[in-house]
């Protein structure tokens, strides 16, 4: 499939929705960083008693607004409640977002960057990282280009009771699961389920999945939705995915 540019988004108006629905719902906001004159933000909304730690992110590359929008969709809807305590970093890279590119403005992928930490966005995103305690789930959420149908990477190193299942077939009623045997030159274990080398001393470079499997999870998912898809439907299969995630997670 060939690449269709995405319009820009303005990262100063979406990070003001994302701020104001956040504080509405309850989220402390935390501003842990500035990029081109847009806040880094982290969102926690702390729920007393044993609950699960749940993080999710979001717009770590410009060219993809679904993941970002899916966010502020659900924690204007009322998602994140009381089942867990929420950790949402939900625009990881706004100068990317001004020109619609994959890449930060100093032309890095900030999602290759989580080991050698060139890049003033995601050193400011580690160490807020290194301020909170371990999750037990974690969700980096993102859109492929060249994908025809959505599909998910899951770290699992434990083998904990898989979500993956539960995902795709939640997707399956608003977005067809990518056919592909190989995706991104990786093998598929299962329609739509990539469970890739997860040591990540066997990592040359580190995307923001592989640092969060070495020093925060033993459950990790990156969920991609098909970018040449209509926007509104990225973002309703991103909810879909993650409510179906976020049920079985938080249940007993």
């Amino acid at each position: 499939m060939s690449a269709v540019k995405a319009a820009p988004l303005d990262p100063l108006a979406l990070a003001a929705r994302l701020e104001a629905a956040a504080l509405a719902a309850g989220f402390r906001v935390e501003r842990y960083g500035e990029m081109g004159g847009c806040p880094l933000l982290a969102l926690t909304k702390r729920t007393p008693g044993p609950r699960p730690r749940i993080y999710l992110s979001a717009g770590i590359h410009g060219d993809e607004p679904a993941p970002p929008l899916a966010l502020l969709e659900m924690i204007e809807a009322g998602v994140f409640d009381h089942r867990a305590t929420w950790f949402i970093c939900p625009l990881l890279n706004p100068a990317g977002f001004i020109h619609a590119t994959r890449e930060n403005a100093a032309g890095l992928d900030l999602n290759r960057d989580y080991l050698d930490l060139h890049s003033a966005e995601i050193r400011d995103h580690v160490t807020w990282l290194g301020r909170q305690p371990n999750f037990d789930l974690t969700f980096c959420l993102h859109e492929d280009w060249e994908a025809t149908g959505y599909y998910l990477y899951e770290l699992n190193p434990t083998r904990r009771p898989s979500l993956a299942h539960a995902m795709i077939e939640a997707v399956r009623l608003l977005c067809p699961i990518d056919p592909s045997a190989i995706i991104d030159g990786r093998p598929v274990a299962e329609p739509g389920i990539i469970r890739p080398i997860d040591d990540p001393l066997m990592r040359e470079t580190w995307p923001e999945a592989i640092y969060l499997r070495a020093h925060h999870a033993t459950l990790s998912y990156t969920v991609e939705t098909p970018s040449g898809f209509p926007l509104a439907q990225r973002i309703a299969t991103h909810r879909a995915a993650l409510d179906a995630a976020l049920m079985l997670a938080t249940r007993g």
